[in-house]
């Protein structure tokens, strides 16, 4: 079957997983094999099956020896695919990450609008600086009062409503079991309620609203007032994926919690406030304030990392940018997060000058980044995906297959990356950016960047035009 079909069988699902897997290291191709090939069968644009993922059993080496890409015929082609007749230009940047040598580059040290590029940048910083480990806990703490209890925000931005989900990353921690192990707690100390519940967010600092997104944008719900707890990722519900928000993420995940209260036999007032909780006193016995009575624990941050690259979560990027301006004693405002994962990001070894960043997502007007820098952030990603910062990589779409690239790469010259393309995705009104790697034909490691501005028919007319030189470096 040749690979203009648009159906992959399980022979060509087998070499597309073994390209897109994360290497073990510049000398290993990642050529996983199912265990049971003969019952893969994938059609492109749909999601793929966790079960696929699950049975991959065995890596393969690159070959140390294949050659690089014929640079004039890959310049020629790269040219041509990025030729657009409306308005708007692109930017690419193409390196090997074997030797790292530069591949083809057009306009690739001009610093352009990355949107949703930029998440890398805060995935790596989160990475680096909380550990991939890290969990995020949101504590009930007994307050100052007698029947006084404290909803403790610990940085997670993917509360769910009912129980404990621990085999999933939204939902990971869930309101209904904190609640159950609050009303034993209470129970075991004679406590019958009514209970009254503040809240205590002062984790977070500054406007919860960067003022540099645009109004369009949180009224699509692109984006919600930022705090340091949120069911959802900031959504009323996990499969909400626009329209209106919590306008008070803080307030939707308290009343969930006096909800869940009532639910486990412990009554409530009905009343919320704000209030910072008590600091326990040393040695003081459970149930005095300040004492921790309950607790839940996020999904880890590597699995919040990957969740936030696959899914491109506005949200969780700004919860996870301010959680490092924590991390580094830096305030945990929309200023503080910007700049402390900057830092993050420099000390990782990409130079930061010439980067200009309002926000953590992408989303917010004027951020400025070459695609060379992008594929240099990359690179070091990809120099050992066993460190920290590697642990970015299994986050990024599969072209064809996966997140925000499931419906992408699934016809025309775009249809040879199916499968082979793994990369981060980007799109504003007038932007569509990719930034990823492919294995080519060859057994070559590429990285890459691909921005394009200016697209004042919008962005969705221009994203062919860089599937298709995506596709070329497939087949290089």
């Amino acid at each position: 079957m040749g690979r203009t079909s648009k159906v992959v069988t399980s022979g060509l699902l087998i070499c597309a997983l073994a390209a897109v897997s994360v290497p073990v290291g510049l000398h290993l191709a990642p050529a996983f094999l199912p265990k049971d090939p003969a019952a893969v069968a994938v059609v492109p644009g749909a999601q793929l099956p966790p079960t696929v993922i699950s049975g991959i059993s065995a890596v393969a080496p690159l070959n140390a020896e294949a050659p690089l890409p014929d640079a004039a015929k890959l310049s020629a082609d790269l040219t041509q695919a990025l030729t657009f007749d409306g308005d708007g230009s692109f930017a690419m940047f193409v390196t090997d990450t074997a030797t790292g040598k530069e591949l083809f580059s057009q306009d690739g040290e001009a610093a352009r609008v990355p949107a949703s590029n930029l998440k890398l940048l805060t995935a790596g910083a989160a990475l680096r600086t909380l550990g991939t480990e890290t969990r995020f806990s949101t504590q009930v703490v007994a307050g100052s009062a007698a029947n006084e209890l404290v909803l403790l925000a610990g940085g997670d931005a993917m509360l769910g409503a009912g129980d404990s989900a621990t085999d999933a990353v939204m939902g990971h921690a869930g309101i209904a079991t904190l609640a159950k192990k609050t009303a034993a707690a209470l129970a075991a100390a004679g406590v019958n309620g009514p209970i009254t519940l503040s809240i205590d967010d002062t984790l977070f600092t500054g406007p919860a609203l960067n003022p540099k997104w645009a109004d369009g944008d949180v009224d699509a719900g692109e984006i919600a007032p930022i705090f340091p707890m949120a069911l959802n990722a900031g959504r009323l519900a996990p499969d909400v994926l626009s329209g209106p928000r919590p306008q008070d993420s803080a307030v939707a995940v308290a009343e969930a919690f006096a909800a869940a209260l009532e639910g486990a036999g412990i009554a409530t007032t009905g009343t919320l406030s704000r209030s910072k909780a008590p600091a326990a006193a040393n040695g003081a016995p459970a149930g005095a304030p300040g004492t921790v009575l309950a607790a839940v624990e996020s999904a880890t941050v590597a699995q919040q990392t990957q969740y936030m690259l696959a899914e491109s979560d506005n949200y969780v990027a700004e919860v996870v940018g301010r959680m490092v301006a924590v991390k580094l004693g830096q305030e945990a405002s929309n200023t503080g997060a910007v700049a402390a994962v900057r830092q993050a990001v420099a000390e990782l070894g990409l130079p930061m000058d010439g980067v200009v960043t309002t926000d953590n997502s992408g989303l917010a007007t004027g951020n400025l980044i070459s695609s060379a820098k992008l594929t240099q952030l990359l690179a070091l990603m990809l120099a050992d995906p066993a460190s920290d910062i590697g642990q970015a990589l299994p986050g990024l779409p599969i072209a064809g297959l996966s997140g925000s690239l499931a419906h992408r790469f699934v016809a025309g010259p775009q249809l040879d990356g199916a499968g082979l393309v793994r990369a981060k995705t980007g799109s504003l009104n007038v932007v569509t950016a990719l930034t990823g790697y492919v294995i080519n034909s060859q057994g070559r490691l590429l990285a890459f960047c691909i921005i394009g501005n200016g697209f004042t028919d919008g962005a969705a007319a221009a994203r062919p035009v860089v599937d298709a030189a995506a596709a070329v470096l497939a087949r290089s």
